[in-house]
């Protein structure tokens, strides 16, 4: 592994996975600059190296539809790659790809807005720590109108908590800072065929983690996830649920390695997914029957997460954010 010199800048590159949102960069980029401002003579244990940080914008979007608001910004530390090939994980392998000259990378997602010291809370976090391969913070949510009383009993927007430091075997990609010399080491990458159905970064996250590969918590790097008023619906909220089982069972199998351990983990997850259904609908039940909202909506999305779990023990794969334009 790369050591770092105590004279020696540390290079980040904040990267911006994009698809058809020109108006969120332009809202976004600008802040992503002010924390590259903030940091810039940030110290490790009190002294040297600083951190010297750019921006890379991914664009999912063969046409380019992201290239305007970039250039509208006009900085020199933006840069700009167009990938092609559709999936969010093609768009996190490029990111590792374009950033050789870096020792760490943060994503944060194209939807998201960072809170004051996002970027500075991360870094200290990760000199704390004692340079872990990843990093990963809190997120909250932030709604575009009122949220229906169903989902809010349901709490299906409230993400995880913990204190700073605490030690964490997988992670989403939507806050999170990665070690780049330890990725490359680990040889883990982002898996092309969960790029339209989610849960590339839980399988890369238990990969690296599984490959030996220390990750911790930073509760106080925060950014808001903006929920818009098309995923503020029961239906969204449940087809969402269904793709989390089903994510859960594909990557069970997959990380179980084959012959009788892919069967082991199958069968988990036919039983479990039996198991959240039957429990899921007594909930919902016994939820109409005393009025409650909470036990109406975890008992609705326990049953969904566990068809979801069945359909993938049973060996399919639901394509969350299939398109149906196509590519040259």
């Amino acid at each position: 592994m790369e050591t770092v010199q105590p004279d020696e800048p540390v290079r980040v590159t904040i990267a911006v996975p994009t698809f058809h949102r020109p108006a969120e960069l332009t809202t976004l980029l600008p802040m992503l600059l002010a924390h590259a401002d903030e940091v810039a003579q940030l110290t490790v244990d009190g002294a040297s190296p600083r951190f010297t940080v750019d921006v890379l914008v991914v664009d999912n979007d063969p046409d380019g539809s992201g290239r305007t608001a970039v250039a509208g910004v006009g900085d020199s530390r933006l840069r700009y790659v167009i990938e092609a090939h559709p999936g969010i994980s093609a768009v996190r392998n490029r990111a590792l790809d374009e950033t050789d000259s870096s020792r760490l990378l943060a994503f944060i997602d194209d939807d998201e807005h960072p809170h004051d010291g996002w970027l500075r809370h991360l870094l200290r976090t990760w000199a704390a720590a004692g340079r872990p391969a990843a990093v990963s913070g809190r997120v909250v949510a932030a709604f575009a109108g009122e949220l229906d009383p169903w989902l809010a009993a349901g709490s299906f927007f409230v993400r995880r908590s913990m204190p700073t430091g605490s030690a964490i075997d997988v992670a989403a990609a939507g806050n999170l800072l990665l070690d780049l010399d330890q990725v490359r080491e680990s040889g883990v990458r982002f898996a092309d065929d969960l790029g339209l159905s989610g849960g590339e970064d839980t399988l890369f996250s238990r990969q690296l983690h599984a490959a030996g590969r220390r990750m911790v918590w930073c509760d106080e790097s925060v950014i808001t996830d903006l929920v818009p008023l098309d995923r503020m619906t029961r239906r969204w909220v449940l087809r969402r649920a269904w793709s989390h089982g089903n994510s859960a069972s594909v990557l069970r199998v997959r990380l179980a390695g084959g012959g009788a351990h892919s069967l082991a983990a199958r069968v988990t997850g036919v039983v479990g997914g039996a198991a959240r259904v039957a429990g899921g609908g007594l909930r919902w039940a016994f939820g109409m029957l005393s009025r409650s909202l909470r036990h109406q909506a975890r008992g609705a999305r326990a049953v969904w997460r566990g068809g979801g779990m069945i359909s993938g023990a049973a060996g399919m794969v639901y394509q969350e954010y299939a398109r149906t334009e196509t590519t040259p």
